[in-house]
């Protein structure tokens, strides 16, 4: 069957950089950090004291308060962004047809601080047990995108992705196809995460996967430096609108550029750690590609896991030098995670809007922080350090991996009619 083509016509976000969008992209190209003191909770007697929060966020801007308790943090900012995403795409469900409107949405981890607090309250009653109502659907990973749906009254498929850090370029992959396959003309997709807490940070300080550069953490995520020492957890939430193409063309819909292919593999390897060779990022790489008819000479800009841990950097190197070969030293190489820290579930659709973004204005994000080359990765590379880069970009693709070895990668690029 002819697939049909898929193109983005509306986007949100909400970071630890940027608020929305436009705040977001300004906060990437002036390499702005996002890491500072936790201010969620006490961390004073856990080893990493710093995360990158959101600044300044209010779920009541967004939400009644009566509404604004009957759902988990990462649920608020998922709302928070699809409301800018769905305004930005000029959806009127009222002129369309929201049988054919869906939402397909991701979360690493889903209600964690709720499911914290739950625990906690009880652990200090008297064994009675008494829990909030609210618990169970504050909590689980679907209900994010049960909420949006709700709030735009969008009827068509309706589900919630979980791949670990690789979510939310597996919920777009997903949103992707179903258009491509001709069962929705317009999906709502990304994902959302918000775990800045006791219970995540001490999750993630026991497995030795957080920088403890307490004593300075702007600079603390410092992807493919000699130093880096693990990464720095963010919270967000972003929000891509895709549309088939005749449809957005019909209604004469914004386009920002063209879905063009995904990937899905897995390492088979290690519960945590990337496969040495890089293997599962290698086919992750080949089959997007593969899926988007493109060879590895289509590709301007990389937007890299690159989560600035020891192992996880040289494994992603390793396997773009594979894939992309001599061209590897033509494409420009980025990871926006030393700015806006390790977003988990949220990451990739975060870095993906990173890619859109550098489509639709021709420029480069940098790499921030970096001081020290690391001797085992090639130098001849351009990580694009420091500052952002003008170049065009015709298409670019992002990488995104999860504990649990699950690889997702997406490609997009300029929309031609």
């Amino acid at each position: 069957m002819q697939l049909k083509r898929v193109v983005v016509t509306g986007i949100g976000a909400l970071t630890p950089i940027g608020n929305n969008v436009q705040d977001y992209w300004n906060g990437l190209l002036q390499g702005v950090s996002g890491a500072d003191t936790i201010t969620l909770f006490d961390s004073s007697k856990f080893k990493t004291h710093f995360a990158c929060e959101l600044k300044g966020f209010d779920p009541l801007n967004y939400l009644e308060k009566k509404e604004a308790r009957k759902v988990d943090r990462y649920t608020q900012i998922a709302l928070a962004a699809s409301d800018e995403a769905v305004k930005d795409a000029g959806i009127d469900k009222e002129n369309m047809n929201p049988d054919r409107i869906g939402v397909v949405f991701a979360s690493g981890i889903g209600g964690l601080i709720s499911f914290q607090e739950e625990v906690i309250n009880f652990a200090k009653g008297d064994g009675t047990p008494r829990f909030n109502p609210f618990f169970i659907p504050k909590m689980i990973l679907d209900i994010a995108a049960g909420q949006i749906s709700m709030r735009h009254g969008f009827r068509g498929p309706n589900f919630a992705v979980t791949s670990a850090c690789a979510s939310s370029t597996n919920a777009i992959m997903e949103a992707f196809n179903l258009i491509r396959l001709g069962m929705a003309d317009i999906l709502i997709s990304g994902g959302s995460e918000a775990v800045v807490s006791e219970a995540g940070v001490g999750g993630f300080n026991a497995m030795k996967a957080l920088s403890e550069r307490n004593d300075d953490p702007k600079t603390a995520s410092r992807p493919y430096d000699k130093d880096r020492d693990g990464f720095v957890m963010g919270e967000g939430a972003g929000v891509l609108v895709l549309e088939e193409l005749e449809h957005a063309k019909a209604r004469g819909a914004k386009i920002y550029c063209e879905v063009i292919g995904c990937g899905a593999t897995a390492d088979a390897y290690h519960l945590t750690a990337p496969h040495p060779e890089g293997l599962g990022a290698k086919n992750v790489m080949l089959a997007a590609l593969k899926d988007a008819g493109m060879k590895p000479g289509d590709i301007d800009y990389i937007n890299t896991h690159g989560t600035s841990t020891p192992l996880g950097d040289i494994a992603e190197v390793k396997a773009i030098t594979d894939v992309f070969g001599e061209h590897a030293y033509n494409v420009n190489i980025s990871s926006t995670k030393s700015m806006t820290g390790h977003c988990l579930g949220a990451a990739g659709v975060i870095e993906a809007i990173a890619c859109v973004m550098s489509v639709v204005h021709d420029q480069v994000p940098p790499t921030i922080n970096h001081i020290t080359d690391d001797p085992g990765l090639d130098t001849r590379l351009n990580f694009t350090f420091a500052q952002p880069q003008q170049r065009t970009v015709k298409a670019a693709l992002s990488n995104t991996f999860g504990f649990g070895g699950h690889n997702a990668c997406m490609i997009v690029k300029k929309y031609e009619a």
